[in-house]
């Protein structure tokens, strides 16, 4: 057994060691060949040196974090060299990682923080807060508790260890941990008044009670300052005509921002994304995601490297489209039985297939949002952010919440098409939401996050639910009867309408998704066999469509490209059918 002392010398023995490696470059003797150094990154955390075995795997590196920092690892992503290490079984050395290099630390930062805020008369108001809120925010619930006691001039300032808290800070910067207790201040104005005395005037200077601001109508107008918000939707083709469900959407974020409730920045994601309040500040009816805040891009706000090549964190993906892609993954969400068409009238605001929320692209400008490092400290109104702007769905968590078991085979089947269909380079079960029906009997799942479908390529392909049973289920008539309507040459066209002028490698991974699909289905393929087709076993063997589009690339032309996938198709697809009959 391990003593205290005996840990404790060899802590001070590795650290050591450590620093040796770290001026010199010499590793100690009795380190073993393969093992490698590593610094681990995070914003607000200092540098975490880490020895590791090249050999290692993304998740027991995750769970060495989980064992030193306490950090989840469900909660950990990892980013190397402009790329997600996203498949835990991968060895860190399959993703380039050697001795020395610097690894960036993504945490999922935890739902809710608990805050007490104490008045000088010993008042305490708590709170579960959401870590991407403001201090703002939090003096807003503090004048709706004390609506009965306080006057609306009154001025609160909050205090945290002596520190005055600015209101555009956010919780997570300032409370680190549950239990934190703020100090409340309240500065209250003056009442002036003035009356004749022969021919001067008395004057009298009384502060406001509560009495009076008990008295005061709650329908008296404030003053309004210049607006330094705003939101419209960017219409590319003058031809394209927004559903009614999209026009809702704008309209109820701006009432939203109109009655001072501010965004509120996610604690999810590898960029930035803010949730889109209500009139009533009660509910969330939107997310927005700006492409300046987009992982690797020059305004990330969590502290990932800008991109030196101007590609995404999956392969085959540009930094600053995820977007238009969020949009896309809508558009192409056609409802059963109709098309999202040209005009956007004809099913453009009915529930797609896989039940896409409405996105759309948009101008959007507040204080809330990260303003980049030349604008901030600047009094002058915020830039105008483009990004995608989604209904938010009310949700009863993520499928990593529970396990698939629960989960309804033509749900899933849903996601499964959606996927293999698009190429979806990042679905895990953090992006899918499960829903419980009104009566509380079913779940419905509907999938989020969609940046990193349509790449170039298929070498990030990842889907999550190929470790569910359901998928290898059959499809239903009904799911058959879909994807034999899918036509990917009139999907490209509505993009294209659109705004979106996909560059060729898109299209042709559209092509070729939608032919596996088609081609599957009719020889009776399940959503497994097809995303096994698309998806590496290991980062560095590539998958079979890769091998397919390979044996056939030399030609040209797209229609002769296409041909020869075809017969190639047919080939790989009848010898899967014949190993499964078998």
């Amino acid at each position: 057994m391990t003593t205290a002392a005996g840990a404790t010398l060899c802590a001070a023995r590795e650290e050591q060691e450590l620093l040796a490696t770290r001026l010199n470059g010499i590793r100690p003797p009795h380190c073993a060949a393969e093992s490698i150094l590593i610094y681990l990154t995070a914003p607000g955390l200092s540098m975490m040196p880490m020895r590791v075995m090249a050999s290692d795997s993304i998740a027991s590196v995750k769970l060495r974090v989980q064992t030193s920092k306490g950090f989840v690892v469900r909660k950990q992503k990892l980013v190397f060299d402009g790329r997600e290490l996203a498949r835990n079984d991968s060895r860190i050395m399959d993703y380039g990682v050697s001795d020395g290099n610097v690894l960036h630390l993504v945490i999922r930062i935890s739902d809710l923080r608990l805050i007490t805020v104490e008045t000088v008369h010993g008042n305490k108001f708590r709170f579960r807060v959401e870590p991407g809120r403001t201090v703002g925010y939090v003096k807003q619930q503090i004048a709706k508790d004390r609506l009965h006691t306080a006057h609306p001039d009154d001025d609160h300032t909050l205090v945290l260890q002596g520190e005055v808290l600015d209101d555009t800070h956010l919780i997570h910067d300032v409370c680190r941990a549950d239990g934190a207790v703020i100090h409340l201040l309240v500065h209250r104005s003056a009442k002036l008044t003035a009356r004749p005395l022969d021919r001067d005037f008395e004057v009298s200077i009384v502060a406001r009670n509560a009495a009076e601001a008990a008295a005061r109508s709650p329908d008296q107008p404030t003053l309004h300052l210049q607006r330094d918000f705003a939101i419209e939707p960017v219409i590319v083709n003058p031809k394209a005509t927004l559903p009614s469900v999209i026009d809702n959407l704008v309209g109820a974020v701006m009432g939203g921002m109109e009655k001072g409730n501010a965004p509120i920045m996610s604690s999810e994601g590898t960029g930035g994304a803010y949730f889109m309040q209500d009139a009533s500040g009660q509910e969330h009816v939107a997310v927005f995601k700006p492409v300046d805040e987009e992982p690797m891009a020059a305004n990330n706000p969590r502290g990932l490297p800008p991109s030196s090549t101007g590609e995404g964190l999956k392969k085959g993906t540009r930094v600053g489209e995820g977007a238009i892609r969020e949009v896309a993954a809508y558009i192409l969400d056609h409802p059963p039985g109709g098309r999202r068409s040209f005009a956007g009238r004809h099913g453009a605001g009915a529930v797609g297939f896989a039940g896409v929320a409405p996105t759309a692209l948009v101008r959007c400008m507040h204080r809330s949002f990260k303003q980049p490092a030349s604008e901030q400290g600047k009094q002058q109104q915020p830039l105008f952010k483009v990004g995608s702007l989604q209904a938010f769905v009310k949700n009863s968590g993520s499928c990593e919440d529970m396990g698939p078991g629960a989960f309804p085979v033509h749900e899933v089947h849903k996601i499964c098409v959606l996927d293999i269909r698009l190429a979806n380079a990042d679905r895990h079960a953090g992006n899918i939401l499960t829903c419980r029906e009104e009566q509380g009997n079913g779940i419905s799942l509907v999938p989020i996050d969609h940046g990193y479908c349509l790449p170039e390529s298929f070498e990030d392909c990842t889907f999550e639910w190929l470790y569910w049973p359901q998928c290898r289920e059959p499809f239903s008539e009904e799911t058959v009867e879909y994807i034999r309507s899918l036509d990917a040459e009139e999907d490209i066209a509505i993009l294209r309408f659109h705004g979106w002028e996909m560059p060729a490698k898109c299209e042709r991974v559209l092509r070729v998704t939608t032919m596996l699909l088609k081609k599957g289905v009719d020889a009776g393929l399940a959503a497994f066999d097809m995303g096994s087709i698309l998806c590496r076993e290991t980062l560095t063997k590539e998958s079979v469509i890769e091998e397919i589009i390979r044996e056939v690339q030399d030609d040209d032309e797209e229609a002769a490209f296409l041909h020869s996938l075809s017969l190639s198709m047919d080939r790989r697809l009848g010898e899967l059918s014949k190993k499964k009959v078998m």
